[in-house]
């Protein structure tokens, strides 16, 4: 098998040749470097595309953006007046240190603002196709609306605005999940074909099962249905303890799930979630990239694998990290060190 052939393979439930070893990526590396290549040519290389505009905002909103040495400043046009965002940055990191919205009020005046759909521009999903060819599968990562909404917030305040105000929230996902869904069917109708979902996190760590009924599996749901109206891959990436969310997870339709994390980030174990949910949802995980690929001596690492293809494989699991995207050298030899490990216990 390709490893192309090798993940459709086992994203879809099957059992291929091997259990595939996939990185999110190539990290700061690129596809370009050697590294890159390395990872292309001797891992099942998962590999992420932009879905090349902002499709909640829509096309030409009324946002300007101004640089300067030490951050950015973002003003929002609304009709009510502006909103603004504040990036610092540093040597080394960045963070958003004032929001757009700090209320239910912000929230409805940022949705008051005028939208035209953007375009479905491929372009670039199929010139990473290309070059990604049968040595990896290339997936465009598309946000979701509760992604959107938590990125208009503070933590504390997309908190506050589920205890006081739930149905602005609601109301806010579902206009962001309506633009999304016009156009992802675009952009399947176009010839894309796999997609990473990213956002429903927002619900399973900070807001509780309730929220995350409403806003992920209600909403998210759309999405899987018409990627697989389609005949597509849903992928979904949703950090964080997850034990008690398999049930509604199960319902959001999903084909595979991201990264399944084990105690201390998460509380996952491979085991129960192959029993709960592993013959109906493709597990993808979950050796953390930065603690245990990154750090443990290729000699841990390989014990770790092991475990978890012996408890999770051979069918419906692929190996992976955290799908951080954020990962060093030694981790890149690790992912190469599973994937020979993974072909030795299949007998090749």
């Amino acid at each position: 098998m390709t490893s192309r052939q090798r993940l459709l393979t086992a994203l879809r439930l099957g059992t291929p040749d091997r259990v595939p070893v996939a990185p999110w990526g190539t990290s700061r590396f690129g596809l370009d470097s050697e590294v890159g290549q390395r990872l292309l040519r001797e891992t099942d290389l998962f590999h992420e595309v932009g879905a090349g505009g902002n499709i909640i905002l829509g096309q030409d909103p009324p946002v300007a953006s101004e640089e300067h040495g030490s951050g950015s400043v973002t003003v929002y046009r609304t009709p009510s007046g502006p909103l603004t965002r504040v990036v610092r940055r540093t040597a080394v990191t960045s963070a958003t240190v004032k929001f757009p919205c700090a209320s239910a009020a912000d929230v409805e005046r940022m949705l008051a603002m005028p939208f035209e759909p953007v375009g479905c521009n491929l372009e670039g999903y199929f010139r990473a196709e290309e070059q990604v060819g049968e040595e990896g599968l290339t997936m465009i990562g598309l946000a979701t609306g509760l992604c959107w909404v938590a990125d208009l917030l503070s933590p504390e305040d997309f908190c506050l605005l589920w205890a006081d105000a739930p149905e602005v929230m609601e109301r806010a996902v579902e206009v962001a999940t309506e633009r999304i869904c016009e156009w992802l069917r675009r952009a399947c109708l176009a010839g894309a074909q796999a997609f990473r979902i990213v956002g429903p996190e927002y619900a399973s760590v900070e807001l509780g099962p309730r929220a995350y009924e409403r806003l992920v599996v209600n909403m998210d749901s759309r999405l899987c249905a018409i990627i697989h109206e389609f005949g597509g891959i849903a992928h979904v990436h949703n950090h964080g303890p997850i034990t008690r969310y398999y049930d509604l997870l199960l319902r959001v339709g999903m084909d595979s799930l991201d990264p399944l994390e084990a105690p201390p980030w998460g509380d996952c174990d491979i085991a129960e979630a192959k029993a709960r949910i592993g013959h109906r949802i493709c597990l993808v995980g979950n050796l953390d990239d930065m603690e245990i690929l990154g750090k443990k001596p290729t000699e841990v690492v390989l014990r770790m694998g092991r475990e978890l293809i012996e408890k999770a494989g051979p069918g419906g699991f692929i190996l992976g990290g955290t799908s951080s995207g954020t990962f060093n050298a030694h981790a890149v030899e690790n992912f190469i060190a599973l994937r020979r490990l993974a072909e030795e216990m299949a007998g090749g």
